[in-house]
């Protein structure tokens, strides 16, 4: 008789064989629903991540709002430094004025930082991160927006959608959505282009962000050091940048929490001033709550009124790193410390500050907030201030690190070194060589500008048009993927989307005097995106026209003088569909293969995380006795890749499990998502009595055969499979050969084959596309970290094989 058993650690099968070969004749099974191991390996639940916060306790909560008060808002906190100072750069012309930007003030903060990004936007995260590009991809989770032709229908079931009942009128303009942007190629490049311009602009913002915050923040020590020179405030200023990024490599967990008591003592103590200002010199301040007095200052001051917009609109800057830099913390703790914390600081401040200059109309306004600060309490707000305006800078930095890994994941950048800071938070990372870009840029536009007015004004047009894009990224998930009422999404686009083009009007009228330098900027680093992932979409497509057919790998891997050698032989290519054009060449080269080869493919998807259970999909090349496979490894665009000693470990484990599953339950091509639809809707039907196999009673790839067979239920299910299957001993004995196979190979040798693909236009291409890709690309990929690199493979198990695509 034949006992089931785990095998070593692949899943084997031990069987004490029986005279002749066995057959079991049990009744007959049913509608048994024949499913495909990579169905089973898509469709299993996957644990929520740590990144995800979607179930946090409240301690956890309260832990991360504090860390929040300490990335998130040192920027908004310190924003006051300098708002009265560039809105009033000539002078406080009517005492009621200074109500006037004060209204607009309160009510803008309130609006665009708590209304729209608080208490909207996170919620529109992507499995628990935020930012543009996590719109873009929870977009692309339900349409197929995606430049790459890459998509498999395993990939719709690991996104784990989450269906809600909805009313038909909501279905068909969600419906209406989806064509437009699938069948659409304008709306699918505008749609791109829209995202890695905020891209640009956020990076860019990085740049500036820090000279402005600590410049502003040292030109207060001019009112107690009179003779310091501007050189020597640039110089201070230059110092500060270089000893805060480089402290960034030690992580965002343990800055957070080095940060957070500091900023909250500022919150506090700006607050306090402002109370003491209000009462002392000018309680009807509060009557700025009245928007009444935005009209009146509009029509006082006209044109003027409206072109200082742009200097009142940096009271929001930093608002768009809380919605980017939500993979750090969670939407809860955010919401918490914003509300409590965050706003009434802010609000009390600018109220302090604008009684004080009703009174004092007539002096420095360059230095309106130290002005305004108690002659005593000047030096520890000083301090605090210099301090509290370089952790300001924390939440671009850690934003532009943020959005840097999914740039690597849409590939949309050259591949740069991603360190993960915290073994709890996935989203938070370190990147070297962004980091040390930053700095550089950062110090240099010190340098050059010297003072705030000019960075500020550049600094508006990189928050205003970032504003703009979320909204309009808004307006498609609340269509698509919400699916709420048509009333609401008007209201919502109407109120943001005029109010932000009044402001990006304000802002574009002053071009030359700032703005063209961040659009420069964003300029030169959107063509490296555009550019890089140009070619990488027309590389992808000349290897899906030149994939190697069935007959053609057949022929191949029966040629006579091609030579098995020991081993264990890993290809990389990015194609998921098909054999790579680099194989044949390979063996044209060097007629020689290993005994087992896989071809590896490693995809990111469109959500942050993907369960290591749902990581792998293969498929077996025929003919099945030469152990040749394909796999596809899934990773969402936060996911680290393993080291590659880890890696082969844990995909030797799970193709040890297919070979398993692929003859033990007689598994062939994989369901199609039509089919999974309807199975999932007989799923929630009630159980029918029989032999009917249901989904959630399958084996997965991770549970062993001897784990099922200790359950009645699990045993009959193994039983039922293996009569529907035809299993007898020598087939089982079979699928243990196999396995003992592959695990042999890999003590015998693992090998790293990568292509060293070079891109060349055709030479009947145009002179822009020969540009572009015979000498932009070309510098940047060799400017670039090696694709080993990234995968942080073993130099003595590597080999490379060059080739050249035509494109």
């Amino acid at each position: 008789m034949a006992h089931a058993g785990a095998g070593g650690g692949g899943g084997g099968l031990e069987i004490v064989p029986h005279s002749g070969d066995l057959e079991l004749d049990l009744p007959p099974a049913g509608n048994s629903l024949r499913q495909d191991s990579l169905y089973r390996d898509a469709t299993r639940p996957a644990h929520h991540h740590a990144g995800h916060h979607g179930q946090e306790s409240w301690v956890r909560t309260l832990r991360l709002a504090f860390q929040c008060v300490g990335i998130m808002y040192a920027d908004l906190g310190t924003s006051p430094l300098y708002v009265y100072a560039n809105t009033f750069k000539k002078g406080v012309g009517h005492p009621d004025d200074v109500l006037g930007v004060l209204s607009i003030i309160i009510y803008s903060f309130v609006l665009f930082t708590m209304v729209k990004i608080v208490f909207i936007a996170l919620y529109a995260n992507d499995e628990g991160d935020g930012g543009t590009f996590a719109l873009y991809s929870l977009i692309s989770r339900y349409a197929k927006i995606c430049l790459i032709p890459n998509q498999q229908a395993e990939d719709e079931l690991v996104l784990r959608y989450k269906h809600h009942p909805k009313p038909p009128a909501t279905l068909r303009r969600a419906q209406w959505m989806k064509n437009l942007l699938e069948t659409s190629k304008a709306a699918k490049i505008s749609l791109f282009f829209l995202t890695i311009l905020a891209t640009a602009l956020a990076i860019s913002d990085c740049m500036l962000n820090p000279p402005i915050s600590v410049l502003a923040a040292v030109n207060g020590l001019k009112l107690r050091a009179p003779h310091l020179t501007k050189d020597a405030e640039v110089w201070i200023t230059v110092g500060i940048l270089v000893v805060f990024f480089s402290v960034q490599r030690f992580g965002t967990d343990k800055i957070g929490y080095t940060f957070a008591p500091v900023v909250t003592v500022w919150l506090l103590l700006i607050s306090g001033i402002g109370i003491y200002n209000v009462i002392k010199y000018d309680i009807g301040t509060l009557r700025a709550f009245n928007p009444k007095y935005i009209v009146d200052y509009f029509r006082r001051t006209k044109k003027k009124g409206w072109v200082s917009l742009g200097e009142i609109l940096l009271c929001v800057t930093g608002t768009e790193a809380l919605f980017a830099d939500l993979g750090y913390f969670s939407i809860r703790s955010i919401q918490l410390s914003s509300t409590f914390c965050l706003l009434p600081s802010v609000l009390l401040t600018y109220i302090g500050q604008a009684a004080y200059l009703r009174k004092h109309m007539s002096m420095d306004i360059s230095n309106a907030f130290f002005n305004s600060v108690p002659s005593s309490l000047f030096w520890p707000t000083f301090i605090l201030a210099l301090i509290t305006a370089v952790i300001g800078s924390q939440a671009m930095i850690s934003c532009a690190f943020a959005t840097m890994s999914h740039l690597q994941a849409l590939n949309c950048f050259p591949r740069v070194k991603i360190l993960r800071t915290s073994r709890y938070y996935s989203g938070q990372m370190y990147i070297p060589e962004v980091n040390i870009f930053l700095c550089i840029s950062a110090c240099v536009v010190t340098l050059s500008f010297r003072t705030t007015g000019f960075i500020a004004r550049a600094h508006e047009i990189c928050v205003v048009l970032v504003m703009i894009i979320t909204t309009l990224l808004m307006t498609i998930v609340m269509l698509l993927v919400w699916k709420v009422n048509i009333w609401w999404i008007v209201i919502f686009f109407i109120i943001f989307m005029s109010t932000e083009s009044i402001y990006t009007a304000a802002v574009l009228y002053k071009f030359i005097h700032g703005p063209y330098l961040s659009l420069a900027i964003s300029a030169v680093l959107m063509t490296i995106m555009i550019v890089w992932h140009y070619v990488h979409v027309k590389r992808y497509k000349y290897e899906l026209e030149h994939t190697v057919s069935r007959d053609k790998v057949k022929d191949i891997l029966e040629r006579q003088d091609l030579k098995r050698v020991p081993g264990f032989g890993l290809i990389y290519t990015e194609l998921v569909q098909g054999i790579p054009p680099i194989f044949p060449h390979l063996i044209e080269k060097i007629p020689t293969i290993h005994s087992v080869i896989v071809f590896i493919t490693v995809k990111h998807l469109a959500i942050p995380h993907v369960d290591v259970s749902e990581r792998f999909l293969f498929r077996q090349v025929e003919p099945k006795e030469l152990m040749v496979f394909r796999c596809v490894a899934r990773y969402g665009y936060r996911d680290t890749l393993e080291m590659a000693n880890g890696f082969v470990k844990i995909l030797v484990e799970y193709l040890q499990y297919y070979i398993r599953d692929i003859n033990l339950y007689g598994l062939g091509e994989p369901l199609r998502i039509s089919d999974y639809s309807a199975h999932i809707d007989s799923f929630s039907k009630e159980k029918p009595s029989g032999h009917a196999i249901y989904e959630e009673e399958m084996l997965t790839p991770i549970q062993s055969f001897s784990e099922l067979t200790m359950h009645p239920v699990g045993m009959s299910n193994i039983l039922l499979h293996l009569q529907t299957g035809k299993m007898n001993v020598e087939e089982m004995l079979r699928i243990e050969e196999d396995q003992k196979i592959i695990q042999s190979e890999v003590n015998n040798g693992v090998i790293y084959i990568l292509g060293e693909t070079e891109v060349v236009a055709k030479p009947h291409s145009n002179l822009l596309k020969k540009i572009v890709v015979n000498y932009v690309y070309n510098f940047l990929r060799k400017n670039s970290r090696n694709g080993e690199k990234m995968l942080s493979i073993p130099r003595g198990q590597l080999l490379k094989v060059g080739i050249t695509y035509e494109i």
